[in-house]
Formats: C-alpha cells, sequence, structure tokens
C-alpha cells in the first residue's frame, strides 16, 4: 500500500508535467493556463449543484427513516472530485470530472461493496428508524452478543450468549 502511494506522490506529477508539456505545445502558454482555470471554475459550478443535491437526497432519506448511505458515498467521491479539479493539471481534472458522473459512482460503489464484503470487512445492518410503535415506543436493536467474565490474571471465560 504505501508503494502505492508513493508511486502516485512520484507519478501524477510526473505525468501532469508531461500533459502540460503537451498540450502547451500544441495550444500555446496562455490558453493552457485558461483551460486549467475553466475546469477550476466548472468544477466548482459541478459541486456546488451536485453537492446539493446529494445534500437534499441524504435529508430526504433521514426524514424517510433511512440511513443516506449512498448519498454519503457520493459525497465522499463530490468531495474528492473537488480537490482534483481544484489542482492544476489536465490528468486530475479527467479523474475529477469522471467522478461527477452519477453511473460511475454507482459502478465504484458496487464494486467498493463487493471488495468489503468479501473481505468480511463489512456486515452491519441496521434499522434504527423502524416504527416504533410495534414495540410500545421503545427502539429495538436485534443483535449477538457474547458475556465474558476476566479472570484476575485476564484471561477471559465465557460464561454464556
Amino acid at each position: 500500500m504505501i508503494f502505492l502511494v508513493l508511486l502516485a506522490f512520484i507519478g501524477v506529477p510526473l505525468l501532469e508535467i508531461a500533459v502540460f508539456i503537451e498540450v502547451g505545445g500544441f495550444l500555446g502558454l496562455w490558453p493552457t493556463l485558461g483551460v486549467v482555470i475553466l475546469t477550476a471554475i466548472a468544477g466548482t459550478t459541478l459541486l456546488r449543484h451536485q453537492g446539493l443535491a446529494t445534500l437534499g437526497r441524504a435529508r430526504s432519506n433521514l426524514e424517510a427513516g433511512r440511513l443516506p448511505m449512498v448519498e454519503v458515498f457520493d459525497g465522499v467521491c463530490l468531495l474528492l472530485a473537488g480537490a482534483l479539479l481544484l489542482t492544476p493539471g489536465f490528468v486530475t481534472d479527467l479523474a475529477g470530472l469522471l467522478l461527477f458522473v452519477p453511473a460511475l459512482r454507482a459502478v465504484l460503489r458496487r464494486m467498493l461493496a463487493r471488495h468489503l464484503t468479501a473481505s468480511g470487512r463489512s456486515d452491519v445492518r441496521a434499522n434504527v428508524f423502524a416504527d416504533d410503535r410495534d414495540h410500545g415506543g421503545a427502539t429495538v436493536i436485534e443483535g449477538e452478543f457474547e458475556v465474558e467474565d476476566r479472570d484476575d490474571d485476564g484471561a477471559g471465560q465465557n460464561s454464556g450468549t
């Protein structure tokens, strides 16, 4: 993992420099800088529009008693997209613009869910906003637990489930 991060910190700037040189040679200095500034402005506009829409969907889900997990993932993607678009460069701009595409975010969300499920890192299901009238107003959370008694030496003994 550390190798990938190091590769990204070295590879991405080198790639950006190479693309800047090529685009600058084709368009010239000032048009190239203008394109970089325009992508930052377009990114800010897209971020504001899609961010507010995502926030509205999250609020609606919360009011309906559903956890806004899709909206949270979309919000993280939009935050990353905004950061990439504000970073000068064509490669980071392309990556940022791709994160604004809802279909691509859905694919990434499914891939991440598949990965987390396969690795056993996620298996959380909760309905904390369930209709409380069935239980006399009390919130019922289903789950499993295990009680352990600790001896003086710190070794645990299982006393039941």
